[in-house]
């Protein structure tokens, strides 16, 4: 018995160790949902807790969970995103840009470069942040501009997402491009196994067929045997599209429908699964209405979306906060939820 019990543990770590997927942890395991997103007042990152889907409740008072001046070269992240690892770990991704840096007296100009040349925000730094417990974090913060030739005059690096590449066998991270002051697209790299910089230079992931508008903001998730991937056509009133492929990182087709139903404008689209139902939620932040709010479409085949309407004035429910922004969303086990409200009772 010793004997079979010390080859399945020595096969599992060679899976480990030569990056192959492991899988710790299925969907019936799953107790709950881990909502993670920002807030402008504050620039870091905030977590909200559910149980059924429907009622969220934010972690530690409604203030940040994870500081933005403790992790950002900027002292502020934006677009916070979240994924469980297949190696025992969560990670997390976030833009590294402060919109109200001058007034916080944290830098005399508006932008760190001219808005004329380099456009809004400007910024070239994208944070990453790993953790085996959703409460200690480790954190880098990558310089896009200088890490790899060719980069130098990037206009903005935004609203970094994940997902692992099993032909690759490392995470791909996405986010959205701009060079200079000329018009948004979708990139995707990949990251190196301690989380610490990119593996490869980032490459084009997906060409808006008008190359004057920007696209911005992807989600990919897979259903079935393709890939899924929702983003920001700013096309007219932003909001949301998706293009579908068989290959995750290429080959994206185009498609003109709007899958917001919203009539002011949307970003931030994220898609995630009711557990142990074959329901997909799409989750958007509707950034034109005042005060903002998150809008949720619900699916079962990524072809027909039902309407479900918007934080608390539907389904959907908050408890102790209101106007989060660019939200992601993930299961949690009932160990892992005992955890975070442990802690953050503190």
């Amino acid at each position: 018995m010793n004997k079979i019990f010390s080859i399945i543990f020595l096969s599992l770590c060679v899976k480990i160790a030569f990056g192959q997927k492991v899988k710790l942890t299925s969907e019936k395991d799953m107790k709950g949902y881990l909502m993670v997103y920002f807030k402008d007042d504050n620039h870091g990152v905030h977590f909200a807790l559910s149980t059924d889907g429907y009622n969220f409740t934010a972690l530690n008072g409604n203030k940040p969970v994870i500081t933005g001046d403790s992790i950002a070269t900027q002292k502020g992240i934006r677009d916070p995103y979240i994924t469980r690892g297949n190696d025992g770990y969560f990670y997390m991704v976030a833009t590294d840009l402060h919109i109200f840096a001058k007034e916080n007296k944290l830098r005399s100009t508006q932008w760190e470069r001219p808005e004329r040349d380099f456009g809004w925000g400007n910024n070239q730094s994208l944070v990453l942040m790993r953790s085996k417990d959703l409460i200690n974090w480790t954190h880098h913060s990558i310089r896009i501009d200088k890490a790899f030739a060719g980069f130098e005059n990037i206009g903005c690096a935004w609203a970094p997402e994940l997902i692992y590449d099993d032909a690759v066998g490392k995470m791909m991270i996405y986010f959205t491009l701009r060079f200079g002051n000329g018009a948004n697209q979708l990139y995707y790299a990949y990251v190196n196994d301690d989380f610490k910089t990119l593996y490869s230079a980032p490459q084009p992931l997906f060409q808006y067929p008008k190359k004057d508008k920007s696209a911005i903001d992807a989600d990919i998730i897979k259903f079935k045997d393709h890939y899924k991937m929702f983003y920001v056509a700013h096309d007219g009133t932003p909001g949301i599209k998706m293009a579908s492929s068989k290959n995750i990182n290429s080959d994206y087709v185009y498609n003109d429908k709007w899958y917001d139903p919203e009539p002011k404008a949307c970003e931030a689209p994220t898609v995630w699964k009711r557990i142990n139902e074959d329901k997909w939620v799409l989750m958007y932040d509707i950034y034109g209405i005042n005060p903002h709010n998150f809008g949720f479409s619900e699916t079962r085949d990524f072809v027909n979306f039902t309407d479900l309407g918007h934080f608390n004035e539907g389904v959907m429910k908050t408890t102790n906060f209101t106007s989060p922004k660019h939200g992601a969303v993930i299961h949690l086990t009932k160990k892992e939820i005992n955890s975070l409200q442990k802690h953050w009772k503190k």
